[in-house]
């Protein structure tokens, strides 16, 4: 026996949306659209004549209809790009203002690096930009810092290292650095944070 799918495809659905929003009167507010001159002069010889006014009703019903459908599109457009600005807005956030530094690297430069990562090295976001991250570093830091970059690139499994900031080369500061690759294997994802001993154990 053979099964038949009869659920509506979404532009029957939407069809019938705009039906009903036009026989409830509660159609949404016209965004602009409007009949061409040849439509409307169509609509008048239709109309004009006994025989066919039948179908310019039906044609104005139609018309109606689709504008009606355009409209709902368009706030259904519109609802989803103002969500989609919200998710943004807060994922930004949530990056922008976690408790660590992430950064992501490209070839071993700074592509991208929220404001919790830049207060640690003390220079702005911007700095970052296209850096490369060893200029960072304290000078003994930066072959350990080569060193994790090869592992990571090499194994693809996550590392993790202790790094000098180049503010603080007296060793008064030390930063704990975990990364792995990204999921399409070129970037590198870089977590910093101050250094705890304990986190070495």
């Amino acid at each position: 026996m053979t099964s038949w799918n009869m659920e509506p495809s979404d532009q029957d659905r939407l069809r019938i949306a705009a039906d009903a929003r036009l026989n409830d009167g509660s159609a949404p507010p016209n965004r602009g659209w409007t009949l061409s001159g040849d439509v409307l002069s169509l609509l008048y010889r239709l109309a004009s004549d006994p025989d066919s006014a039948s179908d310019a009703l039906k044609l104005l019903h139609e018309l109606q209809t689709h504008q009606v459908e355009l409209d709902l599109q368009q706030a259904q457009l519109e609802d989803n790009e103002r969500a989609f600005a919200e998710d943004l807005a807060h994922y930004k956030a949530l990056y922008d203002y976690a408790p660590v530094g992430y950064f992501v690297l490209l070839e071993g430069q700074v592509i991208e690096a929220n404001l919790a990562g830049a207060r640690l090295f003390g220079v702005d976001p911007q700095d970052f930009q296209n850096q490369s991250v060893d200029s960072f570093l304290a000078p003994q830091s930066r072959p350990v810092m080569a060193e994790f970059l090869k592992v990571l690139r090499e194994s693809g499994s996550s590392a993790s290292c202790v790094v000098h900031p180049l503010q603080g080369v007296d060793g008064s500061r030390r930063f704990w650095v975990t990364a792995n690759r990204s999921p399409s294997g070129k970037a590198i994802l870089m977590a910093v944070s101050e250094y705890d001993p304990s986190q070495a154990t």
